[in-house]
């Protein structure tokens, strides 16, 4: 099988990419170039987005013994990525840019253009783990690392791209990944995961968006309020909160109680902030839009319920045991036990056990409190 493996100059897609090769595939290494100016993305070898990192990922290839070259998708990038995380936020939302990556990018543009030039598949070096059924179905599962386990940001797969995606890392536990890189002499074996926003050079994403959006109509200035109407404080741009959020209000004075507030709503139009006690962030319904099936589609009206059928809300959070219903091109999700901080913009990723039914986007959540 011929395959492209995408190699971010990180340990993980190094190994990957190793993997396949050693498992008698036709593999060409990649590289995104993902901005036509990487110091704007990020600084030093941060595991993307960074010329040290395409020069990582060209050594691993030489290393493995495979071809390697640096596909351009930065305007892609920039419009599908960068510029859906700016208006998600100033929108009042909360967006995950990793998984709308995944869903435009990794397995829509790069499969695309691999699938075009004759290839079969993509590997990355996500953990996750493809199945295929008895029946011939896909299913996309859990990874063995519970700790790595990258199946949230991964839900926006549909079955074609299952069909077509390599992720040779599932079965293995990080640990290993790391001492498997150092035995077939790659360098980038002890290199540090990344953590942050690719793109955001700093890490500081709210200094970034205010840079980026700048005076942009409705996002400059505010009020802080609590639940009352009361004016507590002013704010720069409604970009720099996200629901759940304690830190940085600057509010000035503390609550007549005593206990710290969070951010409970976010009005982009009017920018005004709402904040109140921990408990008012407490959610036990989701309703999402722009679904996706991970593996053959549910029909509308379909119920998910029972002890196996949880949900995700957040990359790396808790599963919460929940009943789901499919509606017409939306998903209705009650939850057994509630949630707390949930936002609209992030995802709900439905499972069945360890499989990945299918996500959708949060677009309305209800208060326990209400």
């Amino acid at each position: 099988m011929k395959v492209v493996a995408a190699m971010s100059g990180g340990v993980d897609s190094a190994v990957a990419a190793a993997r396949a090769h050693e498992a008698g595939h036709e593999v060409t290494g990649i590289h995104l170039a993902l901005s036509r100016n990487p110091k704007s993305y990020r600084t030093g070898a941060r595991g993307c987005c960074t010329i040290e990192d395409a020069n990582d990922a060209r050594r691993a290839a030489d290393v493995i013994g495979i071809p390697f070259y640096v596909w351009d998708l930065s305007d892609r990038f920039h419009t599908d990525v960068v510029e859906d995380f700016m208006d998600t936020y100033a929108a009042g939302q909360t967006p995950n840019p990793c998984l709308r990556c995944n869903e435009r990018i990794k397995f829509a543009a790069v499969l695309d253009r691999a699938l075009a030039l004759g290839f079969d598949a993509v590997a990355t070096g996500h953990y996750a783990d493809v199945r295929t059924t008895p029946d011939g179905d896909v299913e996309l599962h859990r990874a063995v690392d519970a700790a790595k386990d990258q199946s949230y940001v991964l839900g926006v797969l549909d079955e074609q791209q299952l069909r077509h995606s390599l992720f040779p890392l599932g079965d293995t536990p990080k640990p290993q990944v790391r001492a498997e890189a150092a035995a077939r002499g790659l360098l980038v074996a002890d290199k540090p995961d990344s953590h942050d926003i690719c793109f955001v050079a700093d890490g500081d994403s709210t200094g970034w968006l205010r840079e980026k959006l700048g005076e942009r109509a409705p996002n400059h200035g505010g009020e802080i309020r609590d639940e009352t109407g009361e004016v507590l404080g002013h704010h720069e741009g409604t970009y720099g909160f996200t629901i759940g959020q304690r830190k940085g209000l600057r509010l000035g004075r503390p609550a007549p109680d005593g206990r710290p507030r969070y951010v409970l709503d976010i009005e982009p139009v009017s920018g005004t902030v709402t904040v109140g006690p921990r408990e008012h962030l407490a959610v036990d319904r989701v309703e999402g839009d722009r679904v996706r099936w991970c593996g053959r589609a549910l029909e509308p009206g379909t119920m998910l319920a029972g002890e196996s059928v949880t949900v995700q809300l957040r990359a790396h959070g808790a599963e919460h045991r929940a009943v789901v219903r499919v509606a017409q091109e939306r998903l209705e999700v009650d939850l057994i036990e509630h949630a707390d901080g949930i936002a609209p913009g992030q995802a709900v990723v439905v499972y069945d056990g360890t499989r990945v039914v299918g996500s959708a986007t949060i677009t309305d959540t209800r208060r326990v409190s209400a």
